[in-house]
């Protein structure tokens, strides 16, 4: 599987927390650097975007030669890499599950998407992606819709696929008075059917990396021949026993625990 994304100093999200996933869900990582972050638990303190050419080397190095069973795309930067992206991903067979994860800001509101990017990843990358997998405030860069409550959640469902992906994921942890709630809720659709999926909301803050951990565990169960409502289901339960984890590392937000199921033996 292929990870098309920036790269977390500290680890926790980024391509590092795409590589952990997919390794502990038994799946072959592959990484396309797009840029390169200093960061820690306390935030961003610098990023450095690749060149266009480098981003294109690494993508048909790994294509050309091994191949790949699905791919995710996370921080994308720049219009410039986000257009490069698009057109590789247009090459690959249709077949090939795509899921975007249309990054825009970090944990801790740090910007990771340019906002001449974002036009690029509407009409661009998200009609080639089999699932997206946005956020509240995400749905709000691409769309303009706000999400006040599970209602509008299904508004925003409709206005993702109105620029084509199969599927959307849209994550609803970041309902307003969404901490005063037992559960956090997702809601996938497809424009047809959707399904509701419920996890406990645990008193944890060491949560960094979530996106980026719930996007490579869709995509890795996707490239293992699961469909998209399965795929969804079996990432959420990765994720939720990451969050509970979680690792109190640095001084700020520490990341998910992505090799919980190690530790406590389960599989």
């Amino acid at each position: 599987m292929l990870t098309v994304a920036g790269s977390d100093s500290g680890g926790g999200a980024g391509i590092q927390a795409d590589l952990k996933t997919m390794l502990a869900l038994g799946v072959h990582g592959m990484s396309v650097l797009t840029a390169v972050t200093a960061q820690n638990s306390l935030g961003v303190q610098g990023a450095w975007e690749l060149p266009v050419d480098a981003v294109r080397a690494q993508f048909r190095a790994v294509i050309d030669d091994i191949g790949v069973r699905a791919v995710k795309t996370g921080m994308l930067a720049s219009a410039a890499t986000a257009g490069t992206v698009a057109d590789l991903l247009g090459g690959l067979d249709r077949d090939v599950p795509v899921v975007v994860d249309p990054v825009a800001v970090s944990k801790h509101g740090d910007a990771l998407l340019g906002e001449e990017a974002v036009d690029v990843v509407r009409g661009r990358l998200l009609p080639l992606a089999t699932v997206a997998t946005p956020n509240l405030d995400e749905v709000t860069q691409l769309t303009g819709v706000v999400v006040a409550d599970e209602a509008g959640m299904r508004a925003a469902a409709r206005a993702v696929l109105g620029y084509g992906p199969r599927w959307v994921l849209v994550k609803g942890g970041h309902l307003p008075g969404a901490e005063r709630h037992a559960e956090a809720v997702d809601l996938l659709s497809d424009g047809r059917t959707e399904r509701w999926y419920r996890a406990p909301r645990y008193a944890n803050r060491h949560t960094h990396g979530t996106g980026c951990t719930l996007a490579s565990a869709l995509a890795s169960y996707l490239a293992l021949g699961h469909d998209v409502p399965a795929a969804v289901g079996y990432a959420k339960e990765y994720v939720r026993g990451a969050i509970e984890a979680g690792f109190p590392l640095g001084a700020g937000i520490g990341p998910v625990d992505h090799g919980w199921r190690t530790r406590t033996g389960e599989r």
